[in-house]
This record gives C-alpha cells, sequence and structure tokens, in this order.
C-alpha cells in the first residue's frame, strides 16, 4: 500500500491569460506533476478528482486541478451546457496551464502528465497531441476520448483509458476511441462500476490503476 507522503505544500494559481483559477499541491521530493482535466460541468472542487489527486500526492506526485472554464463561463454553461463539450476551448486551457507550470520554480522541472475526465479527457488527449514528447503519460476516468476526434492518432503519449462495466454507452464510445490511438495503450474496464464509479471499492481501483500507469511512464 501507498505510504502517506510526510507534507504537502498546497497553493492556489491563476493561470494566464484567461485567469483559470487552480489548487496545486506538491508533496515533498515530488517526481512528476499531474494536470486535472475536468468536463461536463464538474470542477476542481470533484471529490471523485480530488480522491484521485490525494492518492498521486501519497505516492510522489505533485497535482494541479483547475477549473478550465473562468466563472462567468461557468454561469452560461450551467444554462447552455456548450462549453463544456467546446473540447478547442478546454483543451486550449489545458495547454495554457502546461505552459504556465513550466514557468514556476516548484515545478518547472518535473515532468508533466494528464489525467482527463468526462469531457476533460478529451481535451488532455487533444493537448497531449499538441505536445508530442512533452506530455509523459495520460490517464482517462469514465472520459469521452471519441471527443479527441482526428488528435486521436497523433497522441503519442501512453495512454490508459478507465471505464466503468456498467457504463456502456460511454464504454462502447472509449472502445471505438481506443482503435484509434496508434500510442502504447490499455483499456481498463472496472467491472461492475458505473460511470461515477460509486461502487464499493471502484474509485480506489481508479486511483490505484492511475498511479500505476504515470509511476510506470514517469
Amino acid at each position: 500500500m501507498t505510504q502517506p507522503a510526510t507534507a504537502v505544500y498546497e497553493r492556489t494559481l491563476e493561470i494566464p491569460p484567461a485567469g483559470i483559477v487552480a489548487d496545486l499541491s506538491i508533496p515533498q521530493n515530488a517526481r512528476g506533476l499531474v494536470l486535472f482535466a475536468h468536463g461536463s460541468g464538474s470542477s476542481r472542487f470533484s471529490p471523485r478528482n480530488r480522491f484521485v489527486a490525494r492518492t498521486l500526492q501519497n505516492a510522489g506526485l505533485a497535482t494541479l486541478l483547475m477549473d478550465l472554464l473562468t466563472s462567468a463561463e461557468e454561469e452560461v454553461d450551467q444554462q447552455t451546457r456548450h462549453l463544456r463539450f467546446d473540447i478547442e476551448l478546454l483543451s486550449e486551457r489545458l495547454m495554457q496551464a502546461t505552459e504556465h507550470a513550466a514557468t514556476l520554480a516548484d515545478t518547472a522541472d518535473l515532468p508533466v502528465v494528464y489525467f482527463g475526465a468526462s469531457t476533460g479527457a478529451a481535451a488532455a488527449l487533444v493537448a497531449a497531441a499538441a505536445f508530442p514528447g512533452r506530455i509523459r503519460a495520460v490517464v482517462s476516468r469514465g472520459g469521452r476520448p471519441d471527443l479527441a476526434g482526428p488528435a486521436l492518432p497523433r497522441v503519442q503519449a501512453p495512454t490508459l483509458l478507465i471505464v466503468g462495466e456498467a457504463d456502456e454507452p460511454v464504454l462502447r464510445l472509449n472502445q471505438e476511441a481506443w482503435k484509434q490511438l496508434t500510442c502504447p495503450k490499455k483499456l481498463e474496464i472496472i467491472p461492475g462500476a458505473g460511470h461515477l464509479f460509486e461502487e464499493p471499492g471502484a474509485l480506489e481501483r481508479v486511483a490505484e490503476l492511475t498511479v500505476d500507469w504515470f509511476q510506470r511512464h514517469l
């Protein structure tokens, strides 16, 4: 079992140029930086992604959980629900966060990996395709990698797709996207799990698989 890190340094950032807000957590002797890309109305306060982030921190990985939309955009999206599917916008924000992390003294030297959930997974794959050789690995949790479209064959970063067995529509979409990926790849199906991985042990398994994938490729 992963032992807890002895200490985690935390601070909140504002990422230019849009001014999106992010929470940075860095354990002692961090070996990499995980950027989280949320989607479908979620935020950096997502309890599921926070759970995964804590597990990653305990494994010695820094995490950056961010809101890919500004507060004003979030208000619009609550009414229209269209910005959460604007993969071009979400991936652009993720790339801006990646570039910003490279300018910070405490993260500049850390290798970068992406963790995407829902439509954020598509944004992570598009951003990874735009940074060939720079992003070390990608993990998608209950994601919509199919929405990355023509970027899928261009992704070079080893990619892990995690889907719940009972999340049948999303599972089918992941299987189709998996076929289009030409990078090192794996599809993990969590037995009995639904879209939110609320079943006993399901989210713990997601976190375990994520830690293993990132440690293997960092």
